[in-house]
């Protein structure tokens, strides 16, 4: 039996700060974003996904949510280059994951989730895994979500074993 291979989201903090003053140079020269660029919104951080191997199989995710909050989680179809050009809108994937916890559910309970939606999600990515030894995510940390309180990775069965 093959064993599984967790991957877990890890931020990027350069490319976050990058795109943070993308935005703080239009609104300090007074200018609008390009006609369908997707600016970085003050809860939304860019995470990575680093692929060990390439030929992948999704099991499932690997997420945790502490206290009350939604996390979602958009892929970038976009392979930034050094000059880290602009994020646009017709690079973002469908669906999004979307995860979680509203006030009064109980501390034990599993988060909630979008089955359909996040199975398609992870089988997306490992598609995409087969061309790429990397891939970004948009991280947007709602209702009370923070970064310090959740983890998220994937796990995938590698198809060569």
């Amino acid at each position: 039996m093959a064993s599984e291979l967790e991957l877990p989201f890890v931020e990027d903090h350069q490319l976050t700060e990058m795109m943070r003053l993308r935005v703080q140079s239009l609104q300090q020269k007074g200018q609008k974003r390009q006609d369908g660029e997707r600016l970085l919104l003050p809860y939304e951080a860019v995470y990575r996904l680093d692929f060990s191997e390439q030929d992948l199989a999704f099991c499932r995710w690997n997420v945790t949510l502490k206290g009350t909050g939604r996390l979602s989680i958009t892929g970038i179809s976009q392979l930034w280059t050094p000059d880290l050009t602009n994020l646009m809108t017709r690079q973002l994937l469908e669906p999004t994951g979307q995860f979680w916890r509203t006030a009064g559910d109980p501390e034990d309970e599993p988060f909630k989730c979008l089955k359909a939606d996040i199975q398609e999600f992870g089988e997306r990515i490992a598609e995409l895994a087969k061309v790429r030894k990397v891939m970004y995510f948009l991280f947007a940390f709602k209702e009370g979500s923070e970064k310090s309180n959740i983890s998220c990775s994937l796990v995938f069965k590698p198809n060569s074993a």
